[in-house]
């Protein structure tokens, strides 16, 4: 019986420990699967370096947003903000795990799918017509076994606790993916158009720095990459030490989960770039990823299969870590909720995504207007956290200012201004352009 169920809250067993869950949490497809494409979108290094300056900015204050109502009510969303808030304030929480059901009920559709292309470079590798397959392997009973089979996983990984289910995968895992990673990344620099990727990746334009749209990107990819928004970060910190210094924290996970995304572009970019694909990945998100690339590693013959199958398992690995951190919001807020026993609340809770994800795994369509909806939670979400810390709750600074080194504490009344009064306008205004895209991606995709 794990403490949680003999009433009290686990913790982390070790700092690294923590800090790959809480990478993993950050790092998946997010990283690997969005970031490329919206640097492309964006203009190559002009996104790279808006991210940056946007994960300084409202990254790094807004998962010690999180970071300090989850250690200081030692809760999970709900319980934590109507406890250090009132009652009125768990309305967010409950919006946060809203958030985790829906984004995991289509997540894991998409993992299934790179599950899918993991499997195909390990046994029979990449099939020369990279559309027809990503047809078969988005239709018909497929996606839906695929789907199940990522949240079975999930499931039985969380059901096993912090330390011996969700600390433990991180242990194994994370390693993995950053080695596939790296070794990814030095392989790239031997192909022939490596030099123009670069160039692309890291050459800024001023004019698309001043695009307030690449700015709403850069904003929404700053805190949807990091897991903020949702309660993950918030969760994940009700399990840490008084004694645990948040701000290190923080910082050692942001930079982390930049290192994997820019790491990424440094594998996408030169492929991209020696097979002349430059457009088919500019043109969709799902183009990027599950049929120019797969099409790419083709053209590259046996080296292709195995550097196609290494990248799909990386990206597999992230996906399942994130997973683990979405259902453990959702697990969490049961047992708090509730009392349950750990393995009822992720049985539970793992039930209701598998069956909320069959829609998006049988229509494209409504996957796509899901995952413009989720955007557009998280950043709404972010908004009232940076309200809440800055505004409403008290004891936040102290409790930041706990376990940090001087020249940390000496930087929390900056860091405290930044989140009442940068973080608010800042994300309204990548909030606002979220939900105009919800509307835009909808009449694409029904209106017809």
């Amino acid at each position: 019986m794990s403490q949680q169920e003999n009433g009290q809250r686990e913790f982390f067993n070790t700092r690294l420990g923590f800090i790959l869950a809480a990478v993993g949490s950050a790092v998946g497809l997010g990283n690997m699967w969005r970031f490329p494409y919206v640097t492309a979108e964006g203009g190559g290094a002009a996104f790279v370096f808006l991210y940056i300056f946007l994960t300084l900015l409202i990254g790094v204050p807004l998962m010690l947003s999180e970071f300090s109502v989850g250690r200081g009510a030692r809760l999970s969303p709900i319980g934590a903000l109507r406890k250090l808030g009132g009652k009125r304030w768990s309305l967010l929480g409950w919006m946060y795990v809203f958030t985790g059901f829906l984004i995991l009920s289509y997540y894991s559709v998409i993992a299934g799918w790179v599950v899918r292309y993991a499997l195909d470079g390990i046994f029979t590798g990449f099939p020369g017509d990279a559309g027809g397959r990503f047809a078969e392997v988005t239709t018909g009973a497929s996606p839906v076994f695929f789907h199940l089979a990522i949240m079975v996983i999930t499931v039985i990984i969380v059901s096993f606790g912090v330390q011996k289910g969700i600390e433990r995968a991180a242990l194994v895992l994370m390693p993995i993916l950053f080695g596939i990673l790296l070794f990814l990344a030095i392989w790239a620099t031997t192909l022939p158009g490596a030099m123009e990727g670069y160039a692309f990746y890291l050459r800024p334009s001023l004019s698309a720095l001043l695009d307030p749209y690449i700015l709403s990107q850069a904003a929404g990819q700053a805190f949807y990459s990091l897991s903020l928004g949702m309660g993950c970060m918030l969760t994940f910190s009700s399990y840490l030490s008084r004694d645990t210094d948040l701000n290190r924290e923080a910082v050692t996970i942001a930079f982390s989960d930049f290192g994997v995304a820019f790491t990424a572009g440094l594998v996408v970019f030169p492929v991209v770039f020696a097979l002349g694909i430059q457009g088919d990945v500019s043109e969709s998100t799902v183009g990027a990823l599950f049929i120019a690339l797969p099409g790419a590693f083709v053209e590259m013959g046996a080296i292709g299969r195995v550097v196609g199958m290494l990248f799909f398992v990386a990206l597999m690995v992230g996906a399942i870590t994130s997973a683990v951190s979405l259902l453990e919001v959702v697990t969490a807020s049961v047992i708090d909720e509730t009392r349950v026993k750990r393995r009822t609340a992720s049985v539970v809770g793992g039930i209701v995504i598998a069956v909320m994800g069959l829609l998006p795994a049988a229509s494209m369509s409504f996957l796509s207007v899901v995952d413009r909806l989720s955007e557009a939670l998280l950043a709404l979400g972010a908004f009232f956290m940076s309200i809440f810390v800055g505004w409403v709750t008290v004891g936040a600074a102290d409790e930041i200012r706990k376990g940090a080194s001087a020249r940390f504490q000496r930087l929390t009344p900056t860091l405290m201004a930044t989140i009442r009064w940068v973080l608010p306008p800042v994300i309204l205004f990548a909030a606002s352009y979220a939900f105009v895209e919800v509307v835009r991606t909808y009449m694409a995709e029904f209106g017809g």
